[in-house]
């Protein structure tokens, strides 16, 4: 593989979002980032099973207290069913009993329970004719701004469309008119054989994208276009569970916090459904925040390459 060796300036491949690769600024990860946290001691955790005794839970797998995951109301959401003003709903999916396990930890029929609880509580809350946005995400480590240690996600639905994901999702139809397919699903045909793939089966592709605005960021994609993690089938969401497993097992050995993320759009049909893995190994600072240009020094070909390795 040949190596970036100069900066060059990358665009999105939809948006007006732009990126400068400059591999001369990299450094390695552990002379620029802070550590993962630690666990806190098991008495002080909040998601435990025995602090959970009597909280109610909207989907679990297991029977009463033997419980495997468990999906909770948040107690402090941004969004609720009682405020007009900011309308929506926040859930936690703890997604283990063992304060001491991350999901690398996990096996891969446990994650893959996981999308199938993301699947469950989506048809659920999408029931609500006033839900236009549900993002599952979930934060690990202080940095990238998880507030509990106990390894856990969200999801949190509202009526109110980002503005960037509108804009994205016009551009998205624009092209499937102009060229009478996805452009998602013609990232994937280019990817597929690229030197930023990382991993593909039949179910799914995982890649590092080629204007990556984070170091080491992954995007695990159906190949079948998908608009909703609803439709994804048993296979595809083993295949998911699979390469999310490797790819958190590798990030772990960098020691990064990171973040993951699906967007859905409840009423766009046109959507192309992937799961967006974002390690945070470096802070934005005066160039990113003030001009909105993203300095990326971890070229996407050479984090696809630190990916391949193991699999």
């Amino acid at each position: 593989m040949q190596r970036l060796t100069k900066s060059e300036i990358r665009q999105d491949y939809i948006q007006e979002k732009y990126v400068i690769i400059a591999p001369k600024r990299g450094k390695r990860p552990h002379d620029v980032i802070k550590a993962r946290d630690y666990h806190k001691p098991l008495s002080t955790c909040v998601l435990c099973p025995e602090s959970l005794k009597n909280t109610k839970a909207l989907y679990q797998i297991g029977k009463g207290e033997k419980w495997s995951l468990k999906v909770i109301a948040n107690k402090f959401p941004a969004v609720a069913k009682t405020n007009k003003k900011a309308y929506g709903q926040q859930e936690v999916v703890v997604e283990t009993p063992d304060h001491t396990k991350e999901i690398e930890d996990l096996s891969t029929k446990q994650i893959a329970d996981l999308f199938t609880a993301y699947q469950v509580r989506t048809k659920e809350i999408s029931k609500d004719k006033k839900i236009e946005y549900i993002l599952i995400f979930k934060n690990d480590g202080g940095v990238a701004g998880a507030s509990l240690q106990h390894s856990h996600s969200q999801i949190f639905a509202t009526e109110f469309l980002p503005p960037h994901l509108l804009d994205k999702s016009k551009r998205q139809q624009e092209y499937t008119l102009e060229h009478g397919t996805c452009v998602y699903c013609d990232v994937i045909k280019n990817e597929s054989k690229g030197p930023r793939l990382i991993w593909q089966d039949k179910n799914m592709i995982a890649f590092c994208p080629y204007a990556s605005m984070f170091n080491y960021e992954v995007w695990i994609m159906p190949k079948k276009h998908q608009d909703n993690i609803t439709d994804l089938s048993k296979s595809a969401k083993l295949s998911m569970a699979k390469i999310l497993k490797h790819v958190l097992l590798k990030i772990s050995q960098l020691d990064l916090p990171y973040n993951f993320y699906f967007h859905q759009l409840i009423n766009d049909d046109d959507q192309h459904l992937y799961l967006k893995v974002v390690p945070r190994g470096s802070v934005w600072a005066g160039v990113e925040i003030g001009s909105g240009l993203i300095i990326n020094p971890i070229p996407p070909e050479e984090a696809a390459e630190f990916y391949r390795k193991g699999l």
